[in-house]
């Protein structure tokens, strides 16, 4: 069921009671734990998509509040009034199909099943029973009519899975509406919705909209007067609009590992190739700054270079081609010296949150990710933003390595790739952010390096090792690479359906469905199941 009222339907109910979160691992679901901080069940980015009490079999009286991007939303879910109460905006293109096209009641089929004895004329019995078996044989038929249409109407609902509203924003929307939002809220929802945007998981026009949106939530918080003196103290916090470079990190980092480690520069210069790091080259002597500056830490680099260094690379960037290298973002101020992008946080928590170090767990992780989003841990943000730098380098080496060595090959519906053990840093690719974000730009990548106009419309499967112990790999498979792209996958219904033909040991064990643990095994004869179900 949609909960219509958040704060008479949701907070009032919960707000006394002992809660049990439970949060996905993404970003966007951290940035929404931490605006929502009290003690029923309440799921956060996960839990919409399937049918909640069929797999968990709860009492009765168990109540559960989920907030969750993840589309198509379980019709059981949306249809149950008692148990499930959905925090989703309703304004967002839902298409649920109508009730009565996908629930019968099991009543109607049995009220004439029966057969009455009344002490009738044996001739008005046979007659009354010839029209009972008509009556019948129309039921059925009725009967199987609808559950075709009900089977058409599902596999057209649930074919593609995609993303709606961010669910920090949904829950900073909240804490709007009972005049209880904090500028740390906003900068989580802000955060929240720029991980959808890195994570490619919206389209840029709705990227655009939720960013006018926060914009006017921004202007609300942070106002000051233009000529006031004392804009920053030292334990203030600021939260600014801008149109800022598509550059990864590169307040953080040198220019020059940030051009060649954003997936954008790096697809467009084809930095795996020597032509490409010419062109670099040539970019850099046409912005006319000097490759000591440029490989020198962003901070470190003369003020007069820094100051009109946005102007300069946007320029230089159109006469390459690169249309698009400003994006509207938000950046934060902590006092005079600590100033991040949203897309800082967002690599930093990332890569927090899946580090492959052998000695922390993940609930490590997951409380150390969560940890850095507070103001008080910027040393836990620090050391984030020099994990998502390795991350980052070890993704454009993958990338050059995978097309260098053609390991990206046409399986006629969809291209195909697989990692090696063995590959340097492939262990940085077993979880699922991860490998869907190297599998995102290597496809871009592969668009861009392709003369093979078919390949160029292609989806991405891809492989990585999980567990070499256990024998198992991680499965991601990404949708075409197109202008035109609405960010719909149809990748989780197709893997469902492989696994099943080809009996293939396969975990469908997040919450995304185009994510899969597989066995190595069995790798091959899923594959011939999902080329033939694709074909």
């Amino acid at each position: 069921m949609f909960v219509s009222d958040f704060r008479k339907e949701f907070y009032e109910v919960v707000q006394n009671q002992r809660v049990l979160l439970l949060v996905a691992l993404d970003v966007d679901a951290l940035c929404a734990c931490k605006i929502l901080q009290f003690h029923y069940f309440i799921l956060i980015n996960c839990g919409a998509n399937i049918d909640l009490l069929d797999i968990l079999q709860p009492d009765e009286d168990a109540i559960f509040f989920v907030c969750d991007t993840h589309r198509p939303v379980n019709v059981v879910n949306v249809y149950n009034d008692t148990q499930i109460k959905l925090l989703i905006k309703q304004d967002d293109d839902l298409e649920v199909p109508a009730y009565d096209d996908i629930f019968r009641d099991e009543e109607e089929d049995e009220e004439h099943s029966g057969n009455t004895g009344d002490g009738s004329e044996p001739s008005e019995k046979r007659t009354r029973l010839e029209e009972e078996i008509v009556a019948q044989t129309m039921k059925r038929r009725e009967r199987r009519e609808w559950e075709a249409r009900r089977r058409d109407i599902l596999f057209d609902y649930e074919q593609y899975e995609y993303y709606g509203t961010s669910s920090a924003m949904v829950i900073f929307d909240l804490a709007w509406m009972m005049s209880k939002d904090l500028n740390d809220m906003l900068w989580w929802a802000i955060v929240g919705l720029t991980d959808q945007w890195v994570q490619d998981k919206i389209t840029q026009m709705k990227y655009v909209t939720d960013v006018g949106i926060l914009q006017r939530h921004v202007s609300r918080h942070n106002h000051r007067d233009e000529d006031e003196e004392n804009a920053l103290s030292v334990d203030c916090m600021r939260i600014s609009f801008e149109y800022d470079l598509r550059l990864v990190l590169y307040q953080h980092w040198s220019l020059h590992d940030s051009l060649c480690n954003t997936c954008y520069t790096a697809a467009r210069f084809k930095l795996w190739s020597v032509h490409g790091q010419k062109r670099l080259q040539e970019f850099l002597a046409d912005m006319g700054l000097p490759l000591k500056q440029v490989k020198q830490k962003f901070q470190s680099m003369d003020i007069s270079l820094k100051e009109n260094l946005r102007e300069m690379i946007e320029e230089s960037a159109n006469k390459f081609g690169m249309k698009d290298m400003r994006v509207q973002t938000f950046s934060i101020h902590f006092g005079f010296k600590h100033k991040f992008l949203a897309s800082d946080v967002v690599f930093a928590t990332m890569s927090l949150m899946e580090s492959p170090e052998k000695d922390s767990s993940g609930t490590d992780n997951f409380i150390q990710a969560l940890d850095s989003l507070s103001r008080s841990n910027l040393d836990k943000l620090y050391l984030g933003l020099e994990l998502a730098k390795r991350q980052l380098r070890a993704t454009q080496q993958t990338i050059a390595s995978c097309l260098c060595t053609n390991l990206v090959i046409s399986q006629g519906p969809f291209l195909y790739c697989s990692l090696m053990e063995g590959t340097p840093d492939v262990m940085l690719f077993s979880k699922p952010a991860s490998l869907s974000l190297l599998s995102r730009h290597l496809l871009k990548s592969f668009v861009c390096s392709t003369k093979n106009r078919r390949c160029k419309l292609l989806p991405l499967v891809m492989a990585a090792p999980l567990n070499v112990e256990q024998g198992t790999v991680t499965v991601v498979g990404i949708p075409p690479e197109t202008d035109s792209s609405d960010k719909k996958n149809f990748f989780g219904r197709a893997f469902e359906k492989a696994a099943e033909g080809t009996n293939s040991r396969t975990l469908h064990n997040y919450f995304d469905l185009s994510v899969i643990e597989l066995k190595a095994e069995d790798r091959s004869k899923f594959l011939d199941g999902l080329i033939s179900l694709l074909s």
